[in-house]
């Protein structure tokens, strides 16, 4: 990124002293104004072109452009290379013009917003670029913040603000920021004014929740934490006025920080294509000196003797000197066989692509409002070769909104509901939800079903209360009241909003806090605690506490967190209750529900004075300051007294299941990558369909060493080894063994399994003496479950499939925590839920449910794949098929570089005559349509196995374009040699011959996409035939009267195509060569439809015949005949198809099946076609006893 201001040195601390300029200049810090603009008037055109020619691709036709510039070598006008060259250059040019004009619009509105800044005493309106480190300035309410501001003071008691963060990571739940006490005063500019304390603090960094720094003033030290600072991008709300000194400017601003660019991610066809170019250039250097050497032979040998009539140029001066010249020469004319155009036409497909999944009504969140969208154009075709998917869980799979459902308070579990007889009743047999009607402050949308928990709280029961009133202090939610008793939480997390809302319910309501107090009404009475301390929750504490003192004096710690952490820390006198309680969290684990475990602890005054002392030095430490504060936490949160516990159900987002059925069916293996409890994973990974009970074996890693770790990984390969080796029927064994992509035997298992590993044995798992042996193992399994997660960990189980596994892979999440996943991955998804759009802003793809992957991969993603190949198979055939009758001419015209086509047809043959029918091949074709991509899964493993476009199909039809190239040359030669026209003069001279072969090419290159072309629109047959009228207009005004008037240098030729198009040994030559290039296609097709069709034509088949059904259907209705009925079975069916349109289970997934879906088999189709195949070759009736599993 640009910016305003020079590179400096890197900083090791930040020096800032109020209202001093002059201070704060001698270490040249960035002003605040930013530049994200690339270009300006001056520097566009050498810049944007300096990038352009980065390209290999563009410098590559830049070096021909300047070989074509040289007469002795180049037979084709300039023009030929530049046409297409400068338009690809300026539709570049135009693009990122275009781009760089709204970065410098943005940039520009920016800059130019006004601030107030107090300067030498009096508030002045400033532009934002103006503004300078230790500077003070006044934000009002529904201001953005100019800078990265230290807060000083502000409108509100205690020197509290409230700020929107909504920029910065997407949150639009308002978060509190106070300044520190010293400064809370300072509310007057005259003090303000006088104000020259100085901050030492870290320098700048991306950290958005993390600050460190210290404030001197008046010979004393302050503590400056992350709640001190108002960060650029966030937004002031509810407070009238605040003042803050910058701190961090312009680029240093952690908003600028976190704006860099992602890592570009390729495509697996992008680097083939790229190894595929090197190829042909090779075939092109081989050709050319093929030719070269021809020339040299022929000068020295034939050449010779007509020196008079063809004499050498003056710089020629032997037959080998010759062959150097026509090796370039050649050069030049075969470079067609890689156009500039087939890049611009990659981006326009793609292009396209995108917008369909913008468009996609289908993949709309009528609810949120939210579109799919695709945030990169690169990508598209990738999303059809995806094998593996890794998934968080909260947000994801579920709908990351929380709902109160059970706890456990004292050894007893409350919420659920037991019938008469003492059986849980179910949620449709349920009663009631308990009545709120006593508490006026009760949110009416809170339901709960258990009324022994209101009576408990009602009977005064003091576990109880102390449960609740837990719950309404230790929390960071933020409380408004718009109206009298109308509360409106706003919770940094779900869960934190969940538990306040409960707490609020059953009587404990919590209503207002300041910085140093929180106020609760308890049972109708307002009882207001001192705030003595936070200690906040982060992802490596995993719980947060606060010491409150209450109206009687007594200091109390309350407690909440992971069961995991917390456990550990209870005083051994709770031993009892804690086992009852770990049964009670085991089970609500069970159900899928989210768990956390509450404590409290007392702590006499002296203790807390001396602890608090030892806080406050902490904080004060320059180096090591959240380490030394986390070590003082850990001392206070020990020994303390178990409560119970709180159980929040995560709902699972509609339609999970039936997707992740579709996508196992697609042999996609779902890893779900999640901070959860193991219990809780396993449930959930029951509930959406990833486990099920059909599974050979689930198997649970949870060692806490190293070796325990191994062993368990190795005893699971071992008990997958042994029930292969049980199995009867070893096919599936021996024929996924025989597959190129299987790097691991265990991988072709018989059965079904599933690994479950925690966080603490994944740690062990990834270090680099175990991984592959994880690797291996997992990879065995259908699904994989990892709990207990890290952010990092998460994105080391995503690298170690990409490093080791040639399969693409896609990561999905919502939320900050799933950002370094996303990154890592092929192809990153970001879910915009209820987490920010942290996760959206990181990745490639976004929508606002986990169902709409299915429609992502199955339709979108295949269908991008199969247009892609089918694109690049047809264009390195149209091309071959074109450039090598140049090669094929070069042995009957001296190897002299002498083109065989008219120079204005080589320029306009790939950017007029044969792009548009490609392009719109590209965009819209598809095989099947979207209701059957959805229902045959198994028309997803093609692009997972690479089949559509590899080197093989390279060669094909390459083979296939030198085999045109042949025909359409030695055809017409052939016949020219002979003929004569109607009057009997001879047929053959050059320009006639250059119209037939350049006519016949148009038209076999029409009629081949005609026959590729899967499915036609109005564009198809518009571009197409409209591409063969174009061609004709062009070739009839080329040869014209007026155009000869204009440029009689030029288009020399008058009448030469209407005289050769008017004989019929022309066109009966046309037709002979279309019919004897296109015939060879079309059987080689109609035999392997018949002979070995694919799972694409089968369903086309099914589909042609339920019409030709329907039809019929309805004729006999309408005709109402009776009696006997011939049929046509006899001569329509093709043996095969049978089984597989009848079996459901290997093509066909309807919803009712989806509903009580259980696992099938992974076999792919194409190996149930060879099994087939192999059946009926060894039992005529095969085909009729053995279902066909797919």
């Amino acid at each position: 990124m640009a910016l305003c201001a020079k590179k400096r040195p890197p900083e090791e601390e930040r020096r800032a002293r109020a209202n001093d300029r002059e201070y704060n200049e001698r270490f040249q810090y960035a002003s605040n104004c930013i530049k994200t603009s690339k270009y300006n008037i001056l520097t566009f055109l050498p810049v944007n072109l300096f990038e352009q020619f980065q390209e290999v691709a563009n410098t590559y036709f830049l070096f021909l452009l300047i070989l074509q510039l040289i007469p002795q070598i180049s037979s084709l006008s300039w023009f030929t290379t530049i046409v297409p060259l400068v338009l690809v250059l300026t539709i570049t040019a135009v693009k990122d013009a275009t781009d760089d004009y709204f970065r410098h619009k943005s940039d520009n509105q920016v800059n130019n917003r006004q601030s107030q800044v107090l300067i030498n005493g009096i508030l002045q309106q400033e532009q934002w670029m103006n503004v300078c480190v230790g500077d003070i300035i006044k934000l009002e309410n529904n201001q953005f913040v100019a800078a990265d501001l230290l807060l000083l003071s502000s409108s509100e008691p205690h020197g509290l603000c409230y700020i929107e963060t909504a920029e910065l990571d997407g949150e639009t739940n308002m978060k509190v920021r106070q300044a520190i006490p010293i400064t809370s005063e300072l509310g007057d500019i005259s003090k303000l004014a006088k104000f020259d304390g100085e901050v030492i603090c870290e320098p700048p960094n991306n950290k958005l929740d993390k600050f460190s720094g210290t404030l001197y003033w008046k010979d004393n030290k302050f503590p400056l934490s992350n709640q001190n600072m108002l960060l650029r991008g966030c937004v002031l709300r509810n407070t009238e006025w605040c003042f803050g000194l910058v701190i961090f400017a312009g680029p240093d601003t952690k908003l600028m920080q976190n704006s860099g660019r992602t890592k570009f991610k390729r495509t697996s066809i992008d680097r083939l294509m790229n190894t595929l170019v090197l190829w042909i250039f090779g075939f092109l250097v081989c050709m050319g000196v093929i030719l070269a050497i021809g020339n040299a032979i022929w000068e020295h040998e034939v050449g010779t003797r007509f020196q008079v009539y063809l004499p050498w140029d003056e710089a020629v001066d032997s037959a080998f000197f010759s062959g150097f010249l026509s090796f370039w020469s050649y050069i030049i004319i075969l470079n067609t066989v890689v156009p500039i155009s087939l890049y611009v036409s990659v981006e326009v497909i793609r292009l396209g692509h995108s917008y369909f999944i913008n468009w996609d009504k289908k993949m709309f969140c009528m609810k949120k409002r939210t579109p799919a969208e695709a945030r990169t154009t690169t990508l598209n075709e990738e999303l059809g070769q995806v094998e593996y998917i890794f998934s968080d869980k909260t947000g994801t799979l579920t709908q990351n909104i929380m709902v109160f459902n059970k706890c456990s308070i004292n050894g007893r579990s409350y919420g659920d509901v037991f019938d008469v007889l003492g059986h849980k009743a179910e949620l449709g047999e349920r009663p009631e939800p308990v009545n709120f009607s006593f508490n006026p402050l009760a949110d009416k949308k809170f339901l709960f079903w258990d009324p022994t928990l209101l009576e408990a709280v009602k009977m005064g029961d003091p576990h109880t209360h102390e449960f609740f009133r837990l719950l309404s202090l230790c929390h960071t939610v933020m409380s408004e009241e718009k109206n009298e008793g109308e509360l409106y939480y706003k919770a940094q997390s779900p869960d934190e909003g969940a538990l306040v809302t409960a707490a609020r319910n059953f009587g404990f309501v919590f209503r207002s806090r300041t910085p140093k107090t929180i106020t609760v009404h308890e049972m109708g009475t307002a009882i207001t605690y001192q705030l003595l301390a936070i200690l906040d929750f982060n992802n490596i504490r995993k719980r947060m506490s606060v010491i409150v003192r209450n109206p009687e004096g007594k200091i109390r710690l309350y407690c909440k967190g992971a069961d995991t952490i917390l456990l550990d820390r209870l005083h051994h006198s709770t031993q009892e209750l804690l086992n009852t309680t770990t049964d009670h969290l085991n089970e609500y684990a069970g159900e899928g529900l989210r768990t956390l475990v509450l404590a409290y602890k007392d702590l006499d005054e002296e203790y807390y004075e001396e602890w608090a002392e030892r806080r406050l030095q902490a904080s004060l430490a320059q180096d090591s300051r959240e380490d030394r504060l986390a070590s003082v936490y850990e001392e206070v949160e020990s020994d303390m007294m178990l409560l119970g516990a709180t159980a929040i159900e995560d709902k699972l987002q509609q339609g999970v299941p039936e997707t992740i059925a579709l996508l196992t069916l697609a042999n996609i293996k779902i890893w779900v990558l999640t901070g959860d409890k193991q219990e809780t994973a396993v449930n959930i990974g029951y509930s959406c369909k990833m486990l099920t009970d059909d599974m050979t074996e689930v198997f649970i890693v949870t060692g806490h060493t190293v070796l325990e770790v191994r062993e368990e990984l190795r005893k699971a390969r071992e008990k997958m080894m042994d029930s292969s080796r049980t199995v009867g029927n070893g096919f599936t064994y021996q024929e996924k063994l025989s597959s190129s992509k299987v790097t691991s035997v265990l991988e072709a298992v018989a059965g079904e399994y599933a690994l479950v590993i925690n966080g603490h044995s994944l740690a062990h798992a990834l270090e680099a003496d175990m991984e592959l042996e994880f690797l291996e193992t997992a990879c065995a399994c259908k699904a994989v479950i990892c709990c207990r997660v890290t952010p990092l960990q998460k994105a080391q189980v995503v690298e170690l499939v990409k490093k080791y596994k040639k399969a693409v892979t896609l990561a999905i999440g919502d939320g900050a925590n799933d950002v370094s996943m996303i990154k890592t991955a092929h192809i990153g998804v970001g879910i915009s839920g209820q987490e920010g759009i942290q996760a959206v802003l990181a990745s490639d793809y976004s929508f606002s449910q986990f169902k709409f992957l299915q429609r992502l991969l199955l339709v979108h993603g295949r269908w991008s794949y199969l247009r892609m190949c089918k694109f690049l198979c047809y264009f390195f055939y149209k091309n071959f098929a074109f450039t090598m009758v140049h090669f094929w001419f070069g042995f009957f015209c001296g190897f002299s570089a002498q083109t065989v086509y008219d120079q204005y047809f080589i320029t306009l043959y790939n950017i007029v005559y044969t792009s548009l029918p490609v392009l719109a091949m590209g965009v819209f074709d598809q095989d099947v349509p979207e209701q059957r991509s959805m229902e045959y899964p198994k028309l997803y493993e093609p692009g997972q196995l690479n089949l559509l476009f590899n080197k093989r199909e390279f060669f094909i039809c390459i083979a296939q374009g030198i085999y045109t190239s042949v025909l359409m040359f030695f055809i017409p030669y052939g016949v020219f040699a002979e003929a004569t026209r109607d009057d009997g003069t001879q047929l053959a001279d050059y320009q006639s011959f250059a119209v037939t072969v350049a006519t016949s090419l148009v038209i076999v290159v029409s009629v081949q996409i005609g026959l590729d072309t899967g499915y036609w629109t109005a564009i198809n047959h518009f571009f197409i035939w409209g591409s063969l009228a174009v061609y004709f207009a062009i070739l009839f005004a080329m040869h014209s009267n007026g155009l000869f008037d204009m440029f009689p240098n030029q288009f020399r030729f008058v009448g030469n195509a209407q005289n050769t198009l008017a004989q019929p040994t022309v066109w009966l030559t046309i037709v002979l060569t279309t019919v004897v290039c296109i015939m060879p296609v079309v059987a080689f097709r109609f035999l392997r439809l018949n002979l070995k069709p694919d799972l694409s034509d089968t369903v086309r088949y099914t589909q042609l015949v339920r019409k030709k059904q329907k039809a019929q259907h309805r004729c006999m209705r309408r005709v109402g005949r009776t009696g006997s009925r011939r049929s046509g079975y006899a001569f329509s069916h093709q043996e095969g198809f049978g089984e597989l349109i009848m079996s459901g289970k290997n093509m066909r997934l309807s919803s009712l099946a989806l509903s009580g879906f259980t696992t099938r088999s992974s076999s792919s189709w194409i190996e149930s076609l060879r099994r087939k195949k192999s059946d009926s070759a060894s039992s005529p009736s095969g085909g009729a006893d053995k279902p066909l599993k797919g």
